[in-house]
């Protein structure tokens, strides 16, 4: 199991980056590269939590998104191809004075078979880079913006 923590500051409000995170339309592979339109699978959409399956390059899952909390979003993952029970991100939203928000994501990894495991194994200098295009980290803000991400 891998446990992965990205730091991202950005010109994007909380509410702006939630709705960036929780769009499920087309198009998403513009913001999240792991998430191609022909996977991406809406099975049920509330007000504040969401059931999809989304992926891409042979690797899916299925993720129970909660956005009940406006500090923080929880993606859990009920079922994947290669990802385990354990598996799932977790993104904390801090406001911060000259008006940008930090946001703090937690990534874990539970391989359930040798393509997981060997996923999950990614670690050491270049697992931040690996797990930006890996997680529900968009490439780019859905607002303009700025972004910086670090490990």
């Amino acid at each position: 199991m891998s446990t992965i923590h990205l730091h991202q500051t950005t010109t994007s409000t909380p509410e702006q980056y939630v709705a960036g995170l929780t769009d499920f339309g087309p198009g998403r592979s513009k913001l999240f590269g792991n998430s191609a339109d022909e996977y991406l699978k809406v099975h049920h959409r509330g007000r504040s939590h969401a059931d999809v399956t989304e992926g891409s390059g042979g690797i899916w899952e299925r993720l129970h998104y909660d956005w009940s909390d406006p500090n923080r979003v929880v993606l859990k993952t009920t079922d994947s191809n290669v990802w385990g029970g354990a598996s799932g991100h977790t993104y904390t939203f801090t406001r911060q004075p000259n008006g940008t928000t930090d946001i703090d994501v937690v990534v874990v990894r539970d391989g359930k078979n040798l393509k997981g495991w060997g996923l999950a194994s990614c670690s050491g200098p270049s697992a931040g880079a690996f797990w930006q295009g890996h997680s529900k980290t968009p490439s780019r803000p859905s607002r303009p913006g700025t972004t910086r991400l670090s490990t």
